[in-house]
């Protein structure tokens, strides 16, 4: 078996692309150069006067370094001969909590604090030999980072033999897997007496003096209150989706919901817990991810989002006790977990320490599946032709670097509901005529779509569009390109392309109208101030049209700097309040909290303030927009001489005083195209109204005494 991970051959080539930002010295002293890119491991050399004196990796090259952002964290390594880290350098990050409130630093400075970190210790405590110094509000950032120096220096070590680690042997003897004809049902006390469920109880004199023994004065002063006796925590885990086990604590029912959730590959956990101390915490409700326990499996580890938990109504095995907190949590399919080998979770324990500033401690609760629920693998027979042999690897290998394809099969429902209502949005949008003859089911069927776009699109997939993608995919074309990085989010991906063929037939206004979701926020809260007759203002026109450039300028500014450094393009493009407001909603800093906050302000008196006047992104898509093909948005001859009502009820200004309608500013709200045939509002359906009505008297098909028909004024110019 490989020493890499199946995501670690298929970006083997990334290490270079960082190779720029640091000097060889910084991370192996004495090093003057970098060497080429190894054949069979993604590492470089670094040479003094010509001769190796350490290796070079990168973090992400070899294990999952998600943060909160969702984006890789990529760090370079250094390391020697002797399996010591020599170097560490935090070489890119798109964290929020890191950005914001915290110095970047301060950060890199607790990366940096690694060199030195003897790589054959942790292979005999299982990557624990180290103290972990996390920094208060970057818990998850600092836990990601630290786990991925560890393993993936584990893996680097034992792949090139450094310091006599050995790679690692496939077991001798049968290999083993999940015996799902198994299916025994049995009570708490022989789960616990077999090792089917496995207990960790730390009570509080245990935790004071762990504290007492880490050393730290200020979490000394303050020890946990109480009783030595009472339980601080009272953890327990089992492997949840062995059919045995399942059965015992869920019963039938929630352990066939659980494998109805479960996906080719994904295995699951049990997580129960009692005490004064939760092992979820509160940190997932804002980001999303669980930062106080991980499973770790020697140099693979799992660190769960809030998409990968159930919660456990009640543990259904006769005898058991009860639990404050019961969870479920899904291992993924693509880290390698084997459930016939034994892993442990870890528990963070944090004690605050100030205001902010907390101290941390780990626990591990360490797990092994009885072989009694375990079978043997039936054995292949192996190609006799060692040629057959090596294409078969080969063509493993070239399905194991397809990353994507597994990410897109696990997300099947989300890209079916994605495209589900691209497919409605494209069929309203080719039968507009038709859709917009009811001005009452238009109004309802967009702030219903509008409501879908901010809470599932957004809040809930985080599928928002960034002026940064844009960027991105020209700072690709301009190096290595890959559709494999563009691929990695199906949801994004899938919008972009929707996006792309709709620049050609509808403009930009596809996107910005119907599926942004910052967009959507503004304009639903317009609606509701409207709806309690908040006052809007009308920019005048001659001032209208001069503040409309300011988001070309903007997105022509931060293109400029990406072609300068994409890592400062991105910095400045918080002008955007996407990341505030949907992606984290709202859970930053104040200053970027009050930007966003400021911009729906605005969206409230004017309406789309934002959209009109200051999106990089909404000026990026209007300049392709150009090329569009169709004009599908109907027009008389007489709107903008004598009649005005369409340029006063557009909601962007996009209708000239003249009558013509902007394609750059235009969002195809679709509210032209109802007044086009609204028989009370335009002038020109009532003409032809009043003419079929005078011609239905003349020929006695309508009595006179119904041909009058109250009218809305016609806006004058």
């Amino acid at each position: 078996m490989s020493a890499l991970s199946p995501s670690a051959e298929a970006l083997a080539a990334q290490v270079t692309r960082f190779l720029d930002k640091v000097e060889a010295g910084d991370l192996v002293p004495g090093a003057d150069s970098f060497g080429p890119l190894q054949e069979n491991v993604p590492v470089v050399a670094a040479l003094k006067n010509g001769e190796t004196v350490g290796w070079v990796f990168l973090t992400s090259d070899y294990v999952s370094t998600t943060g909160y952002s969702g984006k890789p964290i990529h760090t370079l390594v250094g390391v020697d001969p002797s399996a010591v880290i020599t170097g560490v350098r935090l070489v890119k990050h798109s964290e929020p909590i890191v950005l914001i409130g915290i110095p970047d630093s301060k950060i890199k400075a607790v990366t940096e604090g690694y060199a030195g970190l003897d790589l054959k210790a942790e292979a005999e405590r299982g990557g624990s030999a180290h103290d972990l110094d996390i920094i208060s509000g970057a818990t998850v950032t600092i836990m990601v980072i630290d786990d991925s120096i560890v393993r993936s220096g584990l893996k680097v070590a034992r792949a090139l033999g450094l310091g006599g680690l050995a790679p690692e042997v496939a077991e001798q003897g049968p290999q083993l897997e999940i015996d799902f004809d198994k299916q025994e049902v049995s009570d708490w006390m022989t789960l616990t007496g077999d090792g089917s469920v496995r207990r960790m109880s730390l009570d509080v004199a245990q935790i004071n003096e762990a504290f007492v023994e880490q050393g730290d004065e200020r979490a000394i002063a303050r020890p946990e209150p109480g009783p030595d006796t009472d339980t601080f925590i009272d953890l327990y885990v089992a492997l949840a989706d062995v059919p045995s086990i399942g059965l015992s604590l869920l019963g039938e029912a929630e352990y066939q919901n659980l494998k109805n959730r479960l996906k080719e590959g994904e295995h699951a956990i049990l997580v129960m817990g009692r005490g004064r101390y939760s092992f979820k915490g509160s940190g997932y409700v804002r980001g999303g991810i669980f930062d106080r326990i991980q499973m770790i499996q020697h140099d693979v580890s799992a660190r769960f989002f809030d998409k990968q938990q159930v919660r456990v109504g009640e543990i259904l095995a006769d005898g058991a006790p009860s639990f404050t907190e019961m969870d479920l949590f899904i291992i993924p399919a693509d880290i390698g977990f084997d459930p016939a080998r034994d892993f442990r979770l870890q528990l963070l324990v944090q004690r605050a320490v100030g205001p902010i500033d907390k101290v941390f401690l780990t626990f591990d609760l360490g797990y092994q599946l009885p072989q009694d629920y375990l079978k043997a693998i039936p054995v292949a027979a192996a190609p006799a032709d060692p040629a057959a042999a090596s294409a078969v690897s080969a063509g493993d290998q070239t399905v194991v670097e397809k990353l994507w394809v597994r990410i897109w099969k696990g997300r099947v429902f989300d890209v079916v509901v994605l495209g589900v209502a691209i497919g409605v949005l494209t069929l309203v949008f080719f039968f507009q005529m038709q859709v917009t003859k009811n001005e009452r089911f238009t109004f309802w069927f967009r702030i219903g779509f509008l409501t879908f776009t901010l809470v599932w699109l957004g809040w809930m997939e985080n599928a928002q569009l960034s002026v940064v993608n844009v960027l991105a995919f020209f700072s690709a074309l301009t190096n290595e390109f890959s559709w494999d990085a563009f691929l990695m989010d199906p949801l994004v991906f899938l919008l972009w392309f929707s996006v792309a063929a709709a620049l050609l037939f509808w403009g930009r206004g596809a996107y910005c109208g119907w599926l942004c979701p910052f967009g959507a926020m503004q304009e639903l809260t317009n609606r509701i101030a409207k709806f309690f007759r908040v006052p809007q203002i009308e920019v005048p026109w001659g001032l209208h049209e001069r503040l409309w450039p300011l988001k070309y300028m903007i997105f022509l500014g931060l293109f400029g700097l990406s072609l300068y450094s994409l890592d400062v393009a991105e910095h400045y493009a918080e002008v955007e309040p996407f990341k505030t407001a949907i992606i984290l909603k709202f859970q930053r800093a104040w200053p970027f909290v009050l930007f966003a906050v400021a911009l729906l302000v605005a969206g409230l008196f004017i309406e789309r303030f934002y959209c009109r006047y200051l999106c990089p992104l909404g000026a990026a898509l209007a300049i392709p927009a150009r090329l569009r093909m169709f004009d599908w948005l109907k027009r008389y001859r007489e709107c903008g001489n004598p009649c005005n009502r369409c340029a006063k009820e557009c909601m962007v200004q996009a209708i000239h005083p003249e009558g013509n309608i902007n394609p750059n500013e235009c969002l195809n709200c679709l509210h032209c195209q109802v007044l086009y045939q609204h028989d009370q509002k335009c002038p020109v359906c009532i003409k032809k109204l009043a003419k079929r009505r005078k011609f239905e008297v003349q020929t006695g098909i309508r009595k006179p005494e119904k041909v009058a028909q109250s009218a809305e004024p016609i806006p004058a110019k």
